[in-house]
């Protein structure tokens, strides 16, 4: 198992390289000028858009596809993914998924613009877009292969990272941590697992299979429901943290950007230029923060493409707003609440010597900044993981499942042996470790990329048209 963690981790450092990393960030701006800052300029329209009646084709309000889209981002990359991004990169990592999160607000305006404009509209009436349509119509037929290989990656995704492993393992990572003393079930590999971890896993497995079989309409229903109350919930958490230690916030900001730029504290108060950490929260950074909000991933596209309208620019504003609430509201209350703790030496030294990470970090944080013995921070931390990471799994499913109807012109029979693979990637997926899940997940979102921004890249002309032909013609919002 050890080996096999270790090519995965290697693996992941190849496809996070500096390569990627640049592509990410460049397609972020290259859209931030197409839009002309529409992040900062429209982000105000963008929010009171999210309840405006839609109207025109489609299938899905407004509201229900940005809550489809962050049933399936926000999950364990708010509270888990930001433990290993900072356990991995250091307190900077924060830094750089402020920086993806700017860029890719604008990003995701402009791919899930792209994706009502190029949809397609099946002869049964159904809706279909995403990267792939973009890829196919905005580039041209000769472009196809390039859809298809992101339509592949976003299956893959799905099954082995993003969508199935990572969230069940973070979901039986948090049921264990609260439920410490239930026992050993099993030990493989010379690993143990708890009881908790086995009956977890089980429930999640049955529950995810129980929805699965419903569609988007169910899945968006079941968001709609969960996902702002549970956001609610951890916002309120992260402000309690905020609040709490509100004149410590000046040091942990210090520690960010000192992290962010290399200047590395260690014992003794030490500091020194290491450039190694640098690219570590970068690659960290960057690749936690597109796993929270996949922007530039292309999967949001997928859940505005069937959106009730006949204005692209109209729904890319409401899907801006994803990547703002993700990750520069709910991930920078996790990694604040790391940060925080990390400034007290008596934590620091702690977190050192038990090598926390994921949502062992996130939980001893948040107790060491609130106070009291820890144990109703981390059953309410669990409440809040399990809800996230489902909605997570089933908003994935959709998204994988949108991506096979495009590869293989819509065979059910495929869909349906991909829907039994999916619940087993969710069976098996607690029985790894938590940083070999979150490698594997980087893997295929960062293949997912690299299409998706090729793409974004090539049509950023029709992104800066169609911005201001929708803005001359509706000056304010109507």
């Amino acid at each position: 198992m050890e080996n096999f963690s270790n090519i995965i981790s290697k693996i992941d450092g190849i496809v996070w390289g500096i390569p990627t990393m640049v592509l990410i960030l460049a397609t972020g701006l290259i859209m931030t000028i197409a839009a002309k800052g529409i992040q900062f300029t429209k982000l105000g329209r963008a929010f009171k858009g999210i309840f405006k009646k839609n109207e025109g084709q489609g299938e899905l309000s407004g509201f229900a596809a940005l809550c489809t889209a962050l049933s399936a981002t926000i999950g364990t990359g708010n509270i888990v993914g930001v433990g290993t991004a900072i356990a991995a990169g250091g307190p900077g990592a924060l830094f750089w998924m402020w920086i993806a999160a700017i860029l890719g607000t604008a990003t995701k305006y402009a791919e899930c613009m792209l994706a009502i404009k190029y949809r397609e509209v099946k002869p049964d009436g159904h809706i279909l877009g995403g990267p792939f349509y973009t890829i196919e119509k905005g580039m041209g037929k000769s472009w196809k292969p390039l859809a298809i290989l992101f339509a592949v990656f976003g299956a893959l995704a799905g099954l082995l990272g993003i969508g199935t492993m990572t969230q069940v393992n973070g979901i039986t990572d948090a049921v264990n941590m609260a439920f410490s003393n239930s026992g050993t079930a099993f030990t493989f590999a010379g690993n143990s697992y708890s009881w908790a971890t086995v009956i977890g896993g089980i429930i999640v497995t049955l529950c995810a299979a129980l929805v699965i079989i419903g569609g988007l309409k169910r899945i968006s229903k079941v968001a709609e429901k969960i996902v702002p109350a549970m956001a609610i919930v951890y916002v309120f958490l992260g402000l309690s943290v905020i609040i709490m230690n509100f004149t410590d916030i000046p040091a942990a900001f210090a520690l960010i950007f000192k992290s962010a730029f290399g200047w590395k504290a260690v014992a003794g108060g030490a500091a020194g230029w290491v450039m190694k950490q640098v690219l570590d929260s970068m690659q960290k950074g960057i690749a936690r923060g597109i796993f929270s909000n996949e922007a530039g991933l292309g999967s949001a596209p997928i859940a505005a493409a069937p959106v009730q309208t006949n204005e692209p620019v109209e729904q890319g504003l409401v899907n801006m707003t994803g990547t703002v609430i993700d990750t520069l509201i709910v991930c920078t209350m996790t990694g604040l609440a790391i940060v925080l703790a990390m400034t007290n030496a008596d934590f620091f030294a702690q977190y050192q010597e038990n090598g926390w990470k994921g949502v062992q970090l996130t939980a001893n944080a948040l107790s060491w900044d609130l106070g009291g013995d820890g144990v109703s921070i981390k059953f309410l931390l669990m409440l809040c993981l399990a809800f996230f990471a489902f909605t997570t799994i089933l908003g994935w499913d959709y998204y994988s499942e949108k991506c096979l109807e495009y590869v293989t012109g819509g065979k059910m029979s495929v869909v349906m042996v991909y829907r039994i693979l999916y619940i087993f990637a969710i069976a098996i997926g607690p029985y790894f470790t938590v940083t070999t899940v979150f490698d594997i997940a980087d893997i295929f979102n960062g293949l997912m990329a690299i299409p998706n921004c090729i793409s974004l890249i090539v049509l950023a002309a029709v992104v800066a048209k169609e911005t201001k032909a929708y803005f001359d013609k509706y000056p304010k919002l109507q």
